[in-house]
């Protein structure tokens, strides 16, 4: 019988990086009216940082998973690999059609994931 490997440490930042946010409002305006979207990137930037598992946000979403061959997939999985912090995520809640939107941090998600899909998120969230 195999041991599990241990998971691997992903480190954070403190806050969310600045340009995730205008990121996030570009993303955001593919679904939602102008008046919505500053809404929720106002509510984003004082919403307090929390935690979530990748799967859990996965499943939320109803998106698919980007393989690792994936250009922007890859470049966070180095990061990860290098110990560098990454943003946390950024995730609007649409409860029209009860899902989550990720509004920004996709590729970070799917990097992590690939990694270990119980790994803790963290990710603000409106």
């Amino acid at each position: 019988m195999s041991k599990k490997s241990k998971p691997i440490e992903i480190p954070w930042l403190k806050a969310v990086e600045e340009h995730d946010y205008p990121a996030a409002e570009s993303y955001l305006l593919l679904l939602f009216e102008p008046k919505q979207v500053k809404t929720h990137v106002t509510r984003l930037r004082a919403a307090p940082i929390t935690q979530f598992k990748a799967k859990d946000i996965f499943r939320a979403s109803s998106l698919s998973l980007l393989g690792v061959s994936n250009s922007h997939v890859e470049k966070d999985r180095k990061k990860i690999t290098k110990g560098k912090e990454l943003s946390p995520l950024l995730l609007v809640r649409d409860p029209d059609n009860g899902k989550i939107v990720i509004a920004d941090g996709y590729h970070r998600l799917c990097a992590i994931y690939s990694f270990d899909e119980d790994a803790m998120i963290h990710c603000k969230i409106v």
